[in-house]
């Protein structure tokens, strides 16, 4: 029988919980996407490339996701135009993917159902303690992204 130390199994507790609470968080972007055209994966995918264009590998890197999981989204996004390819100067195949103003459009009209979300669902816990959280949530990722999950 393999047992845990106290800290694994309160991890492992924080892990379920964050399954339940990722597919709250997934509902929740479905429904306010949802009125301006977008799914909650196209959201993602536009709003990780707003400040920058960025390559689909680079991009799925940076949110934990798989590379070809983000070239289908980002070939959706293209095909509807609401991102498009652009050359990228540090690599000739890897082109960047950028919003096209379509697209930046979108993420504007959800963002007045997004705040609203927010500002409903963060008054339940005060915000010092959600500072709290980001920065555990902060170091976890940085301990997950040193060592294989195995």
């Amino acid at each position: 029988m393999t047992t845990r130390t106290a800290a694994g199994d309160v991890l492992t507790e924080i892990v379920m919980r964050t399954f339940r609470l990722n597919g709250q968080f997934l509902t929740a972007a479905e429904q306010i996407a949802k009125p301006v055209g977008l799914t909650a994966a196209w959201w993602q995918v536009l709003g990780a490339i707003l400040g920058d264009p960025a390559p689909v590998a680079g991009i799925a890197r940076s949110m934990g996701l798989r590379r070809q999981g983000v070239q289908r989204i980002a070939d959706l996004l293209v095909e509807r135009q609401l991102a498009e390819y652009v050359p990228n100067p540090a690599h000739r195949r890897a082109k960047l993917l950028r919003p096209t103003p379509a697209g930046r459009g979108a993420i504007q009209a959800l963002r007045p159902a997004q705040a609203e979300w927010a500002d409903r669902v963060s008054a339940a816990v005060d915000v010092e303690e959600l500072r709290q959280a980001l920065d555990v949530i902060d170091r976890l990722i940085a301990a997950t992204s040193d060592r294989s999950a195995s």
